[in-house]
């Protein structure tokens, strides 16, 4: 979490001693630490689905960084720390670009069109061609804790202070900037923004969801996910920290904390709200949300109306990641490495593979219809299938 300027390792001693369990629960999952609850034992298997893994690489451990890859087309990126950019085709895993990015890496990977983006501790943007030629640099306000994403010929990037950016993919000149007040205590996140039909969707410490065009930054709505609630300001904090998801009629978000909210994604008028707390975030598959809490649980929500639909809880202590909806069913990573596989039906779990032992961190992501990839906290990257 960060105080404003930010003092993370002596705020994290402090939180310790105070046995705040909801937030060292948040920081073991963020950083990839053993748990201090007893993780739960696997869950025995009562059916198993044909999943196996595909192919595997290695850019490097990502240290105390979040790192997710990216895919563009054909090849999936991935960074790690040291710099290490690699792209691999997404059906054989073989190298198809490698680069050294000259510095270390904060912000992770988004990658689009022509573009291989990456962020840097010092607040820097570094654009790479799809060979891995440095096009450009641009120069934040603070380190880069998110990927840089690209739409319209635009780069959007997040500072961790909490500004966005809106670059020109050419050659990284600033377009815009929106900035708004921060609250004295928030949680770091390294959660970017959402590019979709022309607008950012962001959220925002203090439970706001905002939505502007990509190509001015001229703000069209902003709605509150969750009021901050408590006597303390660490009760108080209630921080949208994962990504936003958006549709044709909805964007929703969730926050630390605090709520799970969906607004019209036209004028951001409140469709409906019910009581959440997670900063892994959530997937969809259309009809349904699937979302991690804080304490390590797959919810399943109506995407409609928000009504539960079921709750599995067998993970405990594992350290669960975001979720990829995933036809048949919901995938996740714990932080020993596995990557189980719940039924999308009834969240009862029906498979599992092993990867390289390491916390993943992020959710899965998608290459195809029939397989996706995972990052590992020391740099592997595994594309897995599912038959």
């Amino acid at each position: 979490m960060r105080r404003t300027p930010h003092l993370p390792a002596c705020l994290l001693l402090a939180l310790l001693a105070a046995g705040c369990q909801t937030v060292t629960s948040t920081y073991d999952r963020l950083l990839g630490a053993s748990p201090v609850q007893k993780p739960a034992e696997l869950p025995v298997l009562r059916s198993s689905v044909t999943a196996r893994v595909l192919w595997q690489g290695n850019v490097g451990s990502a240290e105390k960084n979040i790192f997710s890859p990216s895919v563009s087309g054909s090849i999936v990126y991935a960074v790690g720390a040291s710099g290490q950019l690699t792209g691999f085709e997404v059906a054989t895993g073989r190298q198809a670009m490698r680069t050294d990015v000259g510095q270390r890496v904060s912000g992770g990977v988004g990658a689009g069109g022509t573009l291989v983006l990456v962020g840097t501790p010092k607040g820097e943007v570094l654009a790479f061609d799809t060979n891995g030629k440095a096009l450009w640099k641009a120069q934040l306000s603070g380190e880069v804790l998110a990927p840089p994403r690209v739409a319209d010929g635009v780069v959007v990037a997040r500072a961790g202070d909490g500004r966005i950016y809106g670059l020109n993919a050419a050659d990284g000149k600033r377009r815009w900037l929106y900035q708004r007040a921060m609250p004295p205590l928030s949680v770091r996140t390294h959660a970017g923004v959402t590019l979709a039909r022309g607008m950012v969707y962001a959220g925002f410490p203090g439970g706001r969801l905002a939505a502007m065009s990509i190509a001015a930054g001229n703000v069209s709505w902003e709605s509150v996910v969750a009021l901050p609630r408590g006597a303390t300001e660490l009760e108080r904090v209630a921080d949208v920290a994962s990504l936003p998801l958006t549709d044709e009629q909805r964007a929703c978000a969730v926050a630390f904390q605090g709520r799970i909210a969906c607004f019209d994604i036209s004028s951001g008028s409140g469709l409906w709200a019910r009581d959440m707390s997670s900063v892994a975030g959530m997937s969809t598959d259309g009809r349904n949300f699937y979302i991690t809490d804080d304490k390590n649980a797959i919810v399943a929500l109506d995407k409609t109306n928000g009504s539960s639909l079921w709750r599995q809880d067998k993970l405990t202590g594992r350290g669960v990641s975001g979720s990829l909806a995933f036809g048949r069913f919901v995938v996740i990573g714990d932080f020993e490495g596995y990557v189980h596989f719940l039924l999308r039906e009834d969240g009862s779990f029906v498979g599992r593979v092993a990867t390289d032992g390491s916390a993943i961190i992020t959710a899965p992501v998608a290459l195809d219809f029939s397989s996706f990839v995972v990052q590992t906290r020391n740099g592997g990257i595994f594309a897995i299938t599912v038959q």
